[in-house]
């Protein structure tokens, strides 16, 4: 069986409704990035930062898939299919995408601040005083700017075996994850959608760009890869 990986970023969740949050000015909801982001600003503020997560899980809970997230399920059927996602929203496992690396973390879950390993399921509002099992503040299980990304040698090794690659909603800027197309068999096809794409067709070997959204352009292509290498 075929092995499809898939990365994917904010484009796939934002037509789902997901606010990006990031406005044209850098700003994160009015704050610099850093404040909101980074272990520096948890340490600063973190009633600050625990309620700016608060506000992303709550519109995460009134969202759902859209036909981009489910068209990746048809691609299930008849392949084997991972999705690398930057996202650390739950839309794809909610879609029944089975086969999920969140490289940034996820939004519906907790960690302990002393032990990384430490993780809860969390869907309310994350507080000053909610504690780990070890009597630790508990945090965002989010991967902040500044911390290492636990997952991507497993992101890396899982791309290396791609027989097709799709990228889809993310620009291929953001670093680490931006890296992994380099790991890609050379001569591997690779699909990249977006409505303004960031790279040109001679950037890399066998590289088809279609110029459309996530939800517009994901649902062809899939069915021209059943078609096509069943």
């Amino acid at each position: 069986m075929k092995n499809i990986v898939l990365l994917t970023g904010a484009g796939i969740s934002a037509e789902s409704g997901i606010k990006t949050f990031r406005d044209a000015d850098g700003l994160w909801e009015g704050h610099d990035v850093m404040q909101v982001a980074s272990p520096q600003g948890f340490a600063t503020d973190p009633e600050l930062v625990l309620d700016f997560y608060n506000q992303r899980r709550k519109q995460l809970l009134t969202v759902k898939p859209n036909k981009a997230h489910l068209a990746i399920t048809k691609l299930q059927e008849h392949f084997n299919v991972t999705v690398i996602t930057q996202n650390v929203d739950d839309l794809h496992e909610r879609a029944g995408n089975k086969n999920v690396v969140h490289l940034h973390g996820e939004l519906l879950k907790a960690r302990c601040t002393q032990n990384e390993t430490e993780v809860l399921e969390w869907t309310k509002d994350l507080n000053l005083g909610d504690l780990s099992k070890s009597k630790n503040q508990l945090r965002p299980h989010i991967v902040w700017f500044g911390e290492e990304v636990p997952l991507l040698e497993k992101a890396a090794k899982i791309t290396e075996t791609a027989d097709v690659l799709i990228i889809i909603g993310t620009s291929m800027q953001v670093y680490p994850a931006a890296s992994l197309v380099h790991y890609v068999t050379n001569g591997t096809p690779i699909y990249f959608i977006d409505p303004n794409p960031s790279i040109k067709q001679s950037d890399f070997n066998n590289l088809t760009i279609i110029n459309k959204t996530a939800v517009n352009g994901l649902p062809t292509l899939v069915k021209d890869l059943i078609d096509t290498m069943l």
